[in-house]
Order: C-alpha cells, then sequence, then structure tokens
C-alpha cells in the first residue's frame, strides 16, 4: 500500500508553520528605527526576496531527495569540495539560528518571572538550563516533540491574531494614529532617531525584515513525501509566504499607527507586546511569543544535529556525528551543535538584534550557491546524477538567477562594520572581536579542519 503523500494544502500549511517563529515579535522594532514609516512596506519587499529563495530550493528539491538541503543540493551539482563547505557553514548558520531562538526564550523567560534579562550571568545559565531540557526532550522521543510543536502553532497564531485585532480595535475605538510621532524621536545627540531611508538602511531593514521569514529554506527537504512536488512546491511555497506576509504586514501597520514610539524604543525582549499598554493584552502576547519561541527551539534542537549528522553519513565530517542512542537522538551532533549556538550569542553579548540580523546573514552561503545548482541541474551538468525530473525555465533559471542576484546585492550594501561594532557602557564604539573571532571559526577554521580530515582519512586508506 503506497505511502499517502502530503497535497497542496499541507504544504502551504506546512511552510507557514516552519516560517512563523520568533522573528515577527522581534523584529518590528529595529526594522521601523531603519525604515520609519515605510516598515509595513519592507516586509513585502522581503517577502518577496523570501518566495524567490523559496522556489529555487523548491526546484532544487525536485532533483535531489536526500536528506541535508542546501548540502545535498550543493553535493550533488559542484561534487564533494564544495558540498562539504556549504554542509559545514549550513550546520553552523543552523546552530547560529539555534542559538538565536534560544537567546529570546532565555530572556523573556527571565523577564517573565522577575529577573534581569540584561544579566550576562543569568542568560548564560538560563541557556544551559534549556539546552539541558531540550535534550531530555530529544530523549524522551518524536511523541513529545511534536506535542510541543503542536502547542507551539496554536500559540503563535493566537498571539498574532489577538494583536491585530486588538489594535484595530484599540484605532477603532481611539480614532487616532500615532504614527506621526516617529518624526519626534531624538537620538542623544539630538539627531532624528528614525535613520531615514538610504541603500545601506534600506538593505538592514530588509536583512531584519528577512529574518521573520527564515525557515523555508527547511520546507523542499521532504519533497519525496509530497504529491507532484515539481509542480505543487513552486507554486504552495509563494503562496503560503503572501499569507504570512499579509499577516506581518497587518501586524506591523497596526504597530506603527497604535505605539510606533513603544515599537522603536522598547527594551523588552518582546518587541510586539510594548506597543498595548493594557497589561492582559500584552501578556498574551509575551506568553504566545514564549511559547512559539519554545516550540521553535525544540525544532531546532531536531534538525540541527541532523544536517551534521547526515554529512557525517557520506564521510565528510568524522563518523562519530553519525552515531545515535538506542532512542535514535544522535548525540555527539546534538552536544557539537548545541555548543555553538551557545558560543554565538555569548559572543555578541546577547544582543538580539545583532544576533537575528547575523542569523540571516549566516544564511547567505547557501542562498548563493543553491541557486547556481538548480541552473546545473537544469543544463544536465552536475557532478553526481539526479532525478529525471520535469524542468522549467521560469522556476529553474530566471527565479534562482534573480535570487542570486539579490542575495549579492543585499551582502554589497549590507553594513559589515556596523554589525561587527558594540558600545562600551560610555556610548563608544568598539570593535567586536569576539563576534568576528566567532565568524571566522565558524566559515573558515571548521571548515578547513574539515577538509583536512577528510583528505587524511583518504589517504590512510
Amino acid at each position: 500500500m503506497d505511502k499517502k503523500k502530503m497535497g497542496f494544502w499541507s504544504i502551504v500549511l506546512l511552510t507557514i508553520n516552519s516560517i512563523i517563529g520568533t522573528g515577527i515579535f522581534l523584529s518590528p522594532g529595529s526594522v521601523a528605527k531603519s525604515a520609519g514609516a515605510q516598515a509595513p512596506m519592507i516586509y513585502i519587499v522581503a517577502a518577496v526576496f523570501t518566495s524567490m529563495l523559496a522556489i529555487t530550493f523548491a526546484s532544487a528539491a525536485k532533483y535531489v531527495t536526500k536528506s541535508g538541503a542546501a548540502y545535498a543540493y550543493t553535493k550533488a551539482a559542484f561534487g564533494n569540495n564544495i558540498g562539504q563547505y556549504v554542509g559545514v557553514t549550513r550546520v553552523i548558520a543552523a546552530s547560529i539560528a539555534w542559538g538565536t531562538m534560544g537567546t529570546y526564550v532565555v530572556r523573556t523567560t527571565l523577564k517573565i518571572f522577575g529577573f534581569d534579562s540584561a544579566n550576562l550571568t543569568y542568560v548564560t545559565i538560563g541557556f544551559l538550563v534549556l539546552m539541558s531540557i531540550l535534550l531530555l526532550i530529544n530523549i524522551f522521543g518524536t511523541k513529545l516533540l511534536t506535542t510541543i510543536s503542536d502547542i507551539s502553532t496554536i500559540g503563535k497564531v493566537l498571539a498574532l491574531v489577538v494583536t491585530i485585532i486588538a489594535g484595530v480595535a484599540i484605532l477603532a475605538y481611539t480614532g487616532t494614529s500615532h504614527i506621526s510621532e516617529l518624526s519626534l524621536l531624538k537620538a542623544k545627540d539630538g539627531t532624528s532617531l528614525i535613520k531615514g531611508m538610504n541603500a545601506t538602511t534600506f538593505v538592514t531593514a530588509v536583512i531584519a525584515a528577512f529574518y521573520a521569514f527564515t525557515g523555508f529554506e527547511s520546507v523542499a527537504s521532504g519533497s519525496q513525501d509530497m504529491e507532484e512536488p515539481e509542480k505543487n512546491l513552486p507554486r504552495a511555497i509563494p503562496l503560503a509566504i503572501g499569507i504570512i506576509a499579509a499577516i506581518y504586514f497587518g501586524i506591523v501597520l497596526v504597530g506603527m499607527h497604535v505605539n510606533p514610539v513603544a515599537l522603536v524604543q522598547s527594551k523588552e525582549v518582546v518587541v510586539l507586546a510594548s506597543i498595548f499598554t493594557n497589561p492582559i493584552l500584552e501578556k498574551v502576547v509575551v506568553l504566545g511569543a514564549l511559547v512559539s519561541m519554545f516550540g521553535i527551539n525544540v525544532a531546532a534542537s531536531f534538525h540541527t544535529p541532523r544536517v551534521l549528522e547526515a554529512m557525517a553519513k557520506e564521510k565528510q565530517v568524522p563518523e562519530i556525528f553519525a552515531k545515535r542512542l538506542s532512542n535514535d537522538l544522535p548525540l555527539p551532533a546534538f552536544l557539537f551543535t548545541a555548543l555553538f549556538a551557545i558560543i554565538i550569542p555569548l559572543s555578541f553579548r546577547y544582543d538580539s538584534t545583532g544576533i537575528a540580523i547575523i542569523s540571516s546573514i549566516s544564511r547567505f552561503v547557501q542562498f548563493l550557491i543553491v541557486p547556481l545548482a538548480v541552473v546545473i541541474f537544469y543544463y544536465g551538468k552536475s557532478k553526481e546524477s539526479i532525478l529525471d525530473s520535469k524542468k522549467n525555465m521560469i522556476t529553474d533559471v530566471v527565479i534562482p538567477l534573480i535570487a542570486l542576484l539579490l542575495s549579492v546585492l543585499l551582502l554589497v550594501k549590507f553594513d559589515w562594520k556596523g554589525q561587527f561594532s558594540i558600545k562600551d557602557p560610555t556610548g563608544a564604539v568598539l570593535t567586536n572581536y569576539k563576534a568576528i573571532i566567532s565568524m571566522f571559526v565558524g566559515y573558515v577554521v571548521l571548515p578547513v579542519i574539515m577538509f583536512m580530515y577528510v583528505k587524511t582519512k583518504k589517504e590512510n586508506k
């Protein structure tokens, strides 16, 4: 009997569940600070960019169905060496994303229980506790994982729906919009706090908003369990992103009209909750965000180690990472990725905005390589054999090249110097050497070590 496969609308729902996580609860403030009253439109721009990349990943999935997603696509298109680099950096990117989401869970939990969420010691201890809890959940197995995932989905949707309905109700009752108050915000030196739109601030705002859409890159990895993925994925994923973009647009638009000052100046972990002065509404949003964040962390603790495990099975990292416990938990891979998930946020001193943007940027290695891989698949020039799938010039060549161009433009215009700087207690701007070293280790040192490992293994055979 054939296994029932996922239909079109199931793919749409899967995509929505994979994308809505922590970003929309946290990023509106930084986007509004850069884009001002244009913040809602920035989310639309980010959605268009996301759609291009999502269709590209969907196209890659119809040619290659091995586990590992971007790693598997790259290895098939370019061979072992480039595949190995993308695989290692994808593990790092996934770990950074996990660490980013872990930071939000810990800081939000500390805030709820009345602790100082900016205290590095408290956050670090909380991080270790969180990782221990996630390890226990993984040890107990997939049933508990599934239950927590379902609860988090309900929590995130309810919190977002309540935010929009409450915001619209407030605007209708008061009949007053406060969006003009943005222009009155001043920095300490008397200049406008809203930066004003130029190429750099536009790119920074788009990347900050883009963080709220990340997660789409994992949807296509299950294409072998979907009905006609070559047709359904390119249609379902953009539709899902369109629905999410509409929700995000509504939330940010409401927030900008209800209380834009709080949205920009709030020091709260869950920025979205700051637009409400009603403590009940604020708590609903915070608790909804916490449930969503924790659920996403559970999912990350399941998926992230398995990227490393997939590489170990291909003998491109030490084979110890392919070892599993009797309950199918890849413990060595879990411990390695969890360690990196802790190190990156710590190097950024748990700065929420900083690590959110770095989490987005760290994914761009695969966003540059996968579009090229899809074009190679289309023209039949791959290094490894691929599936004989139906080809489409638009989804396999035109859209991937547009996604590649957009990725390059964003990276060129990105404020790299500003992102790797921090302010000391006096306000002086200092270079964040810990962050630079962490990224250097993840994107240069570790890949080199893995290359040397594979080379040594081959020579010793």
